[in-house]
């Protein structure tokens, strides 16, 4: 019951004039994995954000991202469903290393950090859009405040990068390119 009112963001926490529970909520997390998840992805994109843009504009970014991510799911969750957790402020900071540092190879994901962040964008996408599409989908996850956090890093990465049209350009092919390469996979399977 202390969390709930005091640790978690929520509607009827805002409206209890409990709107500080913005800044706890970052940092408490549903579970072991879901901490564990967050800090593998903060772990990749902070560490690029941060050696990229500095540790202020690292943190700024953080943090808007993960207010924004709250307060602009509020009308799509019912009054007393809360939020914690740092995934919105991840997905800022990873559509922000999308357009500033695409290529930057993750050895954690096998993969450039700008395709690793469009995945996971479209895949919150997809479960927001249609969770029975992909297995996997959990009601307890706020999906759209990570694309929300997502949509949030792109006007700082946009601020940040000169060459931003460019690293997204290589994003979405790195993207197709991927998607070429699971097709294939796929009709190998099938034979």
């Amino acid at each position: 019951m202390f969390a709930q009112q005091n640790l978690v963001f929520s509607l009827n926490n805002v409206m209890n004039g409990k709107v500080w529970t913005l800044v706890p909520a970052l940092f408490v997390h549903g579970s072991v994995l879901h901490l564990f998840g967050n800090m593998l992805f903060l772990f990749v994109f902070g560490n690029t954000l941060e050696r990229t843009v500095g540790p202020g504009k690292h943190l700024m970014i953080f943090f808007i991202g993960g207010f924004t991510g709250f307060m602009l799911s509020l009308p799509f969750l019912s009054p007393g469903v809360g939020m914690v957790g740092a995934s919105a402020a991840i997905f800022a900071m990873a559509s922000c290393v999308m357009l500033v540092r695409p290529l930057k190879f993750s050895w954690l994901f096998l993969a450039p950090q700008g395709l690793v962040a469009i995945i996971y964008f479209l895949y919150n996408v997809v479960l927001v859009y249609d969770p029975a599409a992909i297995p996997g989908y959990d009601p307890g996850v706020a999906y759209i405040a990570h694309i929300i956090g997502f949509v949030t890093g792109l006007p700082f990465g946009i601020a940040l990068s000169e060459h931003w049209k460019r690293n997204f350009i290589i994003t979405v092919v790195l993207f197709g390119i991927y998607l070429a390469m699971l097709m294939a996979a796929a009709g190998t399977l099938k034979r």
